[in-house]
């Protein structure tokens, strides 16, 4: 089964729109385009809906239910119970009220394991904790490959291990990394797992159910949606740490996590992530399949047009002097993310590529530790090339004639 390319760009408006005529977008990794199921439910909830949600006219009770419904049904696509999932307003948020909790949780001598793959919003907040006598362990990348050895995380564990906090994909790195088989030897040991997965999730929303992790954490503003972070918490995790919401919301799952009131706009509207996913499935297979089942042949559908994509570039970039692609040259190892080190500092690059229709991003991307580990000076930072499903083989001719006009 073959992406229809053209469907999927007829759901996203701005490949409509007269001022972005010409330009092919390669800063998906930032922040991708809405979808149109998002944007209407979005407008409409503004429209009809904007009232205090949960009450007991239509109008709010219709709201509260398309909250509801978001969480109810971006849960079943992720393999996890409704009330597993809560929404945050982004990502780094989510993991500094986590820390937060686990900081009341853990003692002196207990110990957490992170790595230097991670970008910086599921490392530092975890860091912090040795501030409280909690020791941080660790887990470093290969300095040449950027690699993240399962095999190095061994001599790590022990029964002072409570947390591994690990990437399923670094955003420079692009390799994936096996976040089952790390979960599984994570547990083995007696720790919980939390996944940074905002990388991962672009590229076809994974089974959190069948990997096990007890905490998995995404971005909707980078899966077609708006500005909001997605937090899937196991109910058996969730509820043995400290509450960090309102004491009566405390016996909520999908509310203790949350200590601010949600934006109730954005979270509505996070349906239209699965509305669109869910279109995609309709359009490509028709049959009638469970939510988890959908999600994983929508998954498949968008790696195998992306590795198809991104091998040529690969191939291209390698060969070129003067630049040093991280990760693995192989498409099927890794997303398409793609980060490489030239001469001149990233973002110099990223402005010289804008003239020729190129929408790049140069800089370290919050990535300061993995670069700083394979030897990149964070100021240079590095040159970013990021796509995802809806990117065209055009796109991909234009970077190309683009790169090697400006290389």
């Amino acid at each position: 089964m073959k992406l229809d390319l053209e469907f999927v760009r007829a759901q996203f408006p701005a490949f409509g729109d007269r001022s972005l005529r010409g330009q092919a977008f390669f800063e998906n990794a930032g922040g991708s385009y809405a979808c149109q199921p998002v944007i209407d439910r979005l407008t409409r909830f503004y429209r009809e809906r904007k009232v205090q949600p949960y009450g007991p006219y239509a109008a709010s009770r219709v709201a509260g239910e398309e909250m509801d419904g978001a969480r109810v049904r971006m849960a079943a696509l992720l393999g996890v119970a409704a009330d597993e999932v809560s929404f945050g307003p982004s990502t780094t948020q989510n993991v500094y009220v986590l820390a937060q909790a686990f900081r009341a949780h853990l003692g002196t001598g207990d110990a957490i394991v992170v790595t230097n793959q991670d970008h910086e919003a599921n490392s530092g907040a975890w860091r912090r904790l040795g501030e409280d006598g909690i020791e941080i362990r660790e887990w470093r990348i290969d300095p040449e490959t950027g690699h993240l050895d399962p095999a190095a995380l061994d001599d790590l564990l022990d029964e002072k291990v409570r947390l591994v906090v690990f990437p399923h994909c670094s955003n420079v790195v692009g390799e994936i990394n096996d976040a089952k088989a790390i979960t599984d030897k994570a547990h083995a040991a007696g720790a919980v797992v939390c996944i940074d997965g905002v990388s991962y999730a672009p590229h076809g929303l994974p089974d959190v159910g069948g990997i096990g992790a007890d905490i998995y954490l995404f971005s909707t503003y980078k899966t077609y949606g708006p500005h909001q972070g997605v937090m899937v918490i196991r109910g058996d995790l969730g509820m043995v740490l400290p509450n960090q919401a309102h004491g009566f919301n405390g016996q909520t799952l999908y509310k203790r996590f949350t200590p601010a009131g949600p934006d109730h706009a954005q979270v509505a509207a996070s349906g239209g992530v699965v509305d669109y996913m869910d279109m995609l499935h309709a359009h490509h297979f028709g049959e009638h399949d469970e939510p988890v089942e959908r999600a994983a042949k929508v998954h498949d559908l968008m790696r195998r047009h992306e590795c198809e994509l991104l091998q040529p570039l690969l191939d291209f970039l390698v060969d070129r002097p003067g630049v040093r692609l991280l990760g693995p040259r192989e498409a099927a190892r890794r997303a398409p993310s793609v980060a490489v080190e030239l001469a001149a500092p990233g973002r110099k690059v990223a402005a010289a590529l804008a003239p020729h229709g190129i929408m790049a991003g140069g800089g370290d991307f919050y990535a300061v530790r993995p670069l700083e580990a394979m030897g990149i000076d964070p100021a240079k930072g590095v040159l970013r090339l990021s796509f995802v499903h809806y990117t065209a083989p055009e796109d991909i001719a234009h970077l190309m004639r683009a790169l090697d006009f400006v290389l």
